[in-house]
């Protein structure tokens, strides 16, 4: 552990980031006893620090330590506390004891202390502060640099660090996977990995006249694509109760910047605008008029014409416009027709069209039918459908078309040989009502985890192997596989989803009638759902996650799946006078080498299966790097600052992997020492098995040691280098060494005394024998 002169390099953000160290002496020489000292469930609390007062047969009587009430629980309910030198540690998967309670326990009392950073093994534990924590400055930076990661405190400039050393020194592609609900500060982090590798790896900021330094620029790409943060386009048309649509609407309505109300022909009312405002409107902890600045200075910091900008600002409002325009039907028949043209007008404007075209094309669309083109009718509906799935692709397109701009306008055009990439991905999602949306997130999360614990299984079998430990191997990544494959297989879910789509009178019922038939009893992760409670919707089907049983609704999945655009629109797009919209919708390239003169790709490409081909690239490129894990937390609902609600937080790492990785741990032999370190630690134990002034090589001193002591030999294992320990002995073996260690002072204590009492007889004997001889 570090001194306080060693933590003088990192300024300000010192006591931050690690205690001083007269308080962690303080802490750590608190009276503990190892055997009494616990943690007890709670209802309330879900688990409070006690102290065992008895214990009889499997009953356990505690006294928690906060009240000094008396309960009897069972044994199962009461956990071991880890000794005070564990106090705050910064790896938690070093601890003795690898519990719920004391993993809790630790990052409750780190984030008290603002300490807001923690290591779990291959994790990095961050815990949204709430409030403005000065760790970030470029004295951190310069910190942190080419230091490994045990020589500095948690960080995320460590583990950005540690990617970018591990990058030039193995010549390895790396990965930084950030993953949190929504809250837990995953942008955050994200801004500070660019942050940390712009600063370091840039090499000086270059400026020229219209753009900013590199670093700049790198920077500013957050603001704009968390504006428009693609997660899934879906959320442009509909939101669920406790979701926002995406943020570039609602800072354009602010009326901040006000040219933008009268350029997109918008209002400063979200309700206006019903296709956005389906949720919330508003976030605690976002001001929409301090994040539109930000999003309008990183179009131009990023280099982005005028014309492009004003471009993006108009197709944003032409977005909202599509919700608002309304359809009726024409008497007696089941032909659409407008229902009044001000929105269509609108839209048409902001997008270079006839608004007469355009509703034509909407009403009475032409289709080809073999060689000829045919005028086809639209009911209402399908006028609807059709309107959001425009508004969804013009939104998609503009934001994809931005990423490669922004990729473009980044290239330095140096030379490239690997790369360090940054996910920034939403966690499980389980709310009351799931759709096709959560479905596709969760799928993700569940392939992240399986990931993660194959990356586990993979090291901790290198680690093994190279240390010559015989171990039976667990592939910890097969634990996912009934949900995934349930899931992504030939017939599963998605498949299923994907045929009854190419069926014209498929429907809600004939899909989740097939998901039955396929799945119900012949697999463990497709459940019947439980009869909805008073007020709730529906579900449909049940998928047991990683993270929980979540219960689906399936209603409208296949017309969301299919998503169709309509080419007479469509075609009316590639001639906009907007060139950013004719960009979007270039025309269609026929491939000659199809039969019958095909569009380039064949049949229609449903969102599922577009989506399942971006994570099927996304976990290859993952798999092709060294990854690195961080997990965000929210500590409260409330956004209060140093509050942490226990209940809320471990939901949080039983989803995202945290507990999983120590229960991992705890599987193999998580606790390791280099047989120097053992010898000279533990030799106390029994010293009379390594005799002095004969030599012993270290490894055959700590087998000899460890053999004449009597704690379960099979729980432990000898490598080249190092002693493996099954999670929990070595804190068998520090409460033996601190007992011999009390035993051995107590003895020398009484032996001092005696000798001095000795030397105090002999003193009183003698001034006795003087007093009686002077009488």
């Amino acid at each position: 552990m570090s001194t306080d002169a060693e933590m003088a390099i990192y300024g300000k953000a010192a006591i931050y980031l690690r205690k001083p160290e007269r308080e962690r002496i303080e802490a750590q020489s608190a009276p503990f006893d190892a055997k009494s000292a616990c943690y007890v469930a709670d209802v309330k609390e879900l688990y409070l620090k006690g102290k065992i007062i008895k214990k009889d047969g499997d009953k356990v009587t505690v006294e928690t330590l906060d009240t000094k009430e008396e309960r009897v629980v069972k044994e199962a309910d009461v956990y071991p506390m880890n000794p005070p030198k564990y106090d705050k540690i910064e790896d938690m998967a070093m601890m003795t004891h690898l519990n719920e309670a004391s993993v809790l326990y630790n990052l409750k009392e780190r984030y008290a202390a603002w300490m807001i950073y923690t290591y779990s093994g291959l994790f990095c534990a961050t815990v949204n502060p709430y409030k403005w924590l000065p760790v970030y400055d470029s004295e951190c930076v310069a910190a942190y640099r080419g230091k490994k990661r045990m020589e500095a405190p948690p960080h995320i400039f460590s583990v950005s660090d540690n990617a970018f050393q591990f990058m030039q020194t193995d010549r390895e592609n790396q990965s930084v996977l950030i993953t949190g609900e929504s809250g837990a500060g995953k942008t955050v982090n994200t801004k500070r990995v660019i942050q940390y590798f712009a600063t370091i790896a840039v090499g000086g900021p270059k400026k020229d006249d219209s753009k900013g330094s590199l670093e700049d620029q790198i920077i500013a790409a957050n603001p704009l694509l968390e504006a428009y943060d693609l997660l899934e386009k879906s959320r442009v048309t509909y939101q669920l109760s406790d979701e926002r649509g995406y943020h570039i609407f609602f800072q354009m309505m602010t009326g901040h910047i006000p040219e933008l109300i009268d350029m997109a022909l918008i209002t400063t009312n979200p309700y206006d605008f019903p296709m956005c405002s389906m949720g919330q409107i508003t976030v605690a902890s976002i001001d929409d008029k301090v994040e539109l600045e930000a999003t309008d200075n990183a179009i131009d910091i990023l280099g982005f014409t005028h014309e492009e900008k004003m471009a993006i600002y108009k197709l944003t409002g032409a977005v909202l416009h599509h919700g608002n325009m309304k359809f009726k039907q024409k008497q007696r028949e089941e032909q659409a027709e407008p229902d009044g043209t001000e929105e269509a007008d609108k839209v048409a404007y902001l997008l270079g069209l006839n608004s007469a075209d355009m509703l034509k094309a909407l009403c009475f669309p032409r289709v080809k039918v073999g060689n000829e083109y045919v005028t086809k009718g639209q009911t209402v509906p399908q006028v609807m459908n059709s309107v959001t799935a425009l508004a969804k692709a013009i939104y998609e397109r503009m934001f994809l078309w931005m990423v490669i701009r922004i990729n473009q306008m980044l290239d330095t055009k140096q030379a490239r040989q690997f790369y360090i990439g940054v996910l920034d991905i939403a966690g499980f999602e389980i709310f009351d009502f799931n759709t096709l949306e959560q479905l596709c997130i969760n799928f993700t999360n569940e392939k992240l985890q399986q990931f993660f614990n194959h990356t586990m299984f993979v090291l901790e079998q290198e680690e093994y192997k190279k240390e010559g430990i015989v171990w039976a191997f667990i592939d910890f990544g097969m634990d996912l596989a009934a949900c995934i494959e349930l899931i992504e297989k030939p017939m599963g879910i998605f498949s299923i989803l994907e045929e009854e789509c190419m069926f014209p009178k498929a429907s809600d019922t004939s899909f989740k009638n097939k998901l039955y038939d396929q799945h119900l009893g012949k697999t463990k992760a497709f459940e019947k759902p439980k009869p909805p409670k008073k007020g709730k919707i529906e579900a449909h089907f049940s998928l047991v996650h990683y993270a929980g049983t979540v219960d689906y609704n399936i209603t409208g999945w296949l017309e969301k799946n299919k998503d169709p655009l309509n080419d007479s629109v469509c075609q009316l797009y590639m001639k906009s006078p907007v060139k950013l919209l004719a960009l979007c919708f270039p025309p269609v390239v026929e491939d000659a080498t199809k039969k019958g003169g095909k569009k380039k790709g064949g049949s229609m490409q449903t969102v599922s299966s577009q989506f399942r081909e971006n994570l099927g690239k996304l976990m290859t490129n993952l798999r092709s790097t060294h990854p690195h894990f961080v997990r965000c937390l929210i500590p409260n609902e409330t956004k209060t600052p140093g509050l942490m609600e226990n209940f809320l937080v471990i939901h949080q790492l039983r989803c995202n992997g945290v507990l999983e990785g120590i229960r991992i741990c705890r599987k193999g032999f998580p606790s390791r020492i280099l047989y120097a370190d053992f010898k000279q630690r533990y030799k106390v134990l029994n010293a009379s098995v390594i005799p002095e002034g004969q030599f012993i090589d270290n490894k055959k001193a700590s087998e000899k040691l460890l053999g004449s002591i009597d704690i379960p030999h099979d729980e432990y294992k000898f490598g080249h280098t190092k002693v493996f320990f099954k999670a929990g002995l070595l804190g068998v073996l520090e409460e033996m060494r601190d007992e011999k260690l009390s035993s051995l002072v107590t003895m020398t204590q009484a032996l001092a005394r005696g000798y001095v009492m000795r030397k105090e007889f002999v003193k009183m004997t003698e001034r006795r024998h003087v007093e009686n001889s002077s009488f």
